[in-house]
């Protein structure tokens, strides 16, 4: 069983990131993320990734109609190295040589270990997972199962009151907003990103907190597409909120759920809150409305934002 945060390498030198749980038509769906060149292992972003393919291994460019998006997959059969997050962390958790990531890593662990996580529910994605760590590296830190996840971000609530972690700084949020690239503020960017305490800073190195599913995903859905919408809804269940795709369940006459494949919106609303969202309106049959925010990778003009004070 494949599940998001995995990564597998390929005999051509290609390291992909799964992104969803089990395989379609026999394949992982996945995303490239690392290319071996003469000078080591490089990181590819979106463009360069689909581009490398296109030119050089299409075979791995993948139309999901689970998730209703063009993504990459590879075959079980050209799968040569399977790299898993818990066996990895693991690994470094009983090593003696450690570079100063993971040395970095272990501190976090410990210090979710001493406020009663199950380490053995958790593990270790990114560049650590495959070994081409820098100096400058975050730590993408991985929780399988929803009790599991909610309880490292109380967690970390704690240890950043505590002060033995600190909230992001200026720059911090600044760079991380610039990779986003998204459809909200700086400021609205922010003020939704600091109350979601799924990311913190340990020794000034950074570090995510990622959720992964342990349940067996739902069958897929076939939805029509029906242009742009933009709108203001009542949030009344964001138990999914951190999902793949992110899930909000609305009060509106005609739409029942906000679904989000972008990671930006992930834990954007809680239970109670107003919300204006922008994206794609799809519809099963006559069936339940849905709006998709993320509908390509990186959903320009599409966003959720929660409204803030009396126009709620």
């Amino acid at each position: 069983m494949f599940y998001p945060k995995d990564f597998i390498e390929t005999a051509e030198g290609l390291i992909f990131a799964v992104v969803a749980q089990g395989l379609e038509q026999g394949k992982a769906l996945c995303f490239l993320r690392y290319v071996k060149e003469a000078t080591g292992w490089k990181k590819y972003d979106t463009a360069e990734a689909n581009a490398l393919l296109k030119r050089q291994y299409p075979e791995y460019l993948h139309y999901s109609g689970f998730l209703d998006a063009h993504l990459h997959a590879v075959a079980v059969a050209r799968i040569t190295r399977y790299h898993q997050p818990r066996r990895r962390l693991q690994h470094i958790m009983q090593s003696n040589e450690l570079d100063a990531i993971e040395q970095d890593l272990l501190q976090l662990c410990n210090l979710f270990k001493q406020h009663g996580l199950d380490l053995m529910k958790t593990g270790v994605t990114g560049s650590l997972l495959v070994g081409v760590q820098k100096q400058s590296s975050d730590i993408d830190f991985v929780c399988y199962g929803r009790d599991v996840f909610n309880e490292a971000r109380a967690i970390t609530r704690e240890l950043i009151r505590l002060g033995d972690l600190q909230e992001l700084n200026d720059d911090d949020w600044n760079q991380s907003y610039q990779r986003r690239s998204c459809a909200l503020s700086y400021g609205e960017y922010v003020w939704h990103e600091r109350r979601k305490y799924n990311k913190a800073v340990i020794n000034g190195r950074k570090f995510d907190l990622n959720f992964v599913e342990n349940e067996i995903s739902p069958a897929s859905v076939n939805y029509q597409k029906h242009g742009l919408v933009t709108l203001r809804c009542k949030v009344i269940d964001a138990t999914r909120a951190f999902d793949y795709p992110a899930e909000f369940k609305v009060d509106h006459e005609d739409i029942d759920t906000i679904v989000s494949f972008s990671a930006t919106y992930t834990g954007q609303a809680l239970g109670g809150e107003t919300v204006e969202v922008s994206g794609l309106l799809e519809q099963v049959d006559q069936g339940p409305k849905r709006i998709v925010v993320g509908s390509s990778r990186e959903a320009h003009g599409e966003y959720i934002k929660v409204i803030r004070g009396p126009s709620a």
